[in-house]
C-alpha cells in the first residue's frame, strides 16, 4: 500500500503523461505535492521505482514511465431502492447521456516550427482535426515540428505539437518561444540569471541564450499527434 504522498505523486505523473506525453519536471512535482525541496521528490520516485510502479527511461532526461497504477478505493454501494407499493408503477430510469467516443475538434494549424534552429513562425494557417481527449482546458493551436533537437523528449520531425496558448511558463516546461518577434522554436524554457535559456532535448545541440526582452512565450506543449505512413 502506498503512502498518501506516493499516491499523489504517481497520479500527478500519470495525469501529466496522459495530457502531454511528457513527464513533469521535479520542480513541478515539488510544487504539486507542496514539498519543501526536490530531495523529497527524489525519495518518493525511488520508493515508487523500487515497488515497480514507475521506471526511469534510460538516456532521456526527466523521462518516467508509469508501469501500473495503485488500486483506487472501492466505490460505496448505492442504497437499494425500495419497491413501489402494490398497484403502482415504478418511474422509468433516466436515460444516461452517452459519452462521445470519437469527439474531434478543429484547431488552427500554423505551419512548421523548428525543433532545431529557429525558423519563421506561423507560416500560413489552416486547421487540424484533433481528438478532444488530447486537449485540456484553454485555447489551443497546432504546429508541425521540423528538426530533431527534441527527440530525447519524444518529439520527432513531422509530429504535430499541440500548444495551449499562454504567455507565461515555469522552468522545465516545453514552450513555443518567439524570438525577436520573428522566429519561433520549440524548447525547454529555463531562466539562467538575467538570461532566458532555451534547452534542446538532443545532446548534439547547444542551449540557446537570450535576453528576456528577446523572448516571448507563445504557448506550452499540451500534446502530440503523429502520423504513420
Amino acid at each position: 500500500m502506498l503512502t498518501r504522498k506516493q499516491h499523489e505523486l504517481i497520479c500527478f505523473i500519470n495525469d501529466r503523461l496522459t495530457e502531454t506525453g511528457v513527464s513533469p519536471s521535479f520542480e513541478e512535482m515539488k510544487d504539486a505535492l507542496d514539498l519543501k525541496s526536490k530531495s523529497g521528490v527524489h525519495r518518493l520516485i525511488s520508493a515508487l521505482e523500487e515497488r515497480d510502479f514507475i521506471r526511469r527511461l534510460p538516456n532521456r532526461a526527466r523521462a518516467l514511465e508509469v508501469l501500473r497504477m495503485p488500486e483506487r478505493p472501492a466505490e460505496p454501494k448505492a442504497a437499494a431502492t425500495p419497491a413501489p407499493p402494490v398497484g403502482t408503477t415504478a418511474p422509468a430510469a433516466a436515460a444516461a447521456s452517452p459519452i462521445p467516443a470519437n469527439d474531434v475538434l478543429e484547431i488552427p494549424l500554423h505551419g512548421r516550427i523548428a525543433a532545431g534552429l529557429p525558423i519563421e513562425a506561423f507560416e500560413g494557417s489552416s486547421t487540424l482535426a484533433v481528438p478532444a481527449a488530447l486537449l485540456g482546458s484553454g485555447e489551443h493551436y497546432a504546429l508541425e515540428v521540423s528538426g530533431d533537437s527534441m527527440v530525447e523528449a519524444g518529439i520527432l520531425d513531422g509530429d504535430y505539437a499541440l500548444i495551449r496558448r499562454t504567455e507565461t511558463a515555469r522552468d522545465g516546461e516545453i514552450v513555443v518561444a518567439l524570438i525577436d518577434d520573428s522566429e519561433a522554436t520549440l524548447k525547454y524554457f529555463r531562466r539562467e540569471g538575467a538570461m532566458v535559456r532555451l534547452d534542446p532535448a538532443n545532446r548534439s545541440y547547444d542551449p540557446q541564450r537570450y535576453a528576456p526582452a528577446q523572448v516571448r512565450v507563445q504557448g506550452k506543449l499540451s500534446g502530440l499527434l503523429r502520423r504513420y505512413d
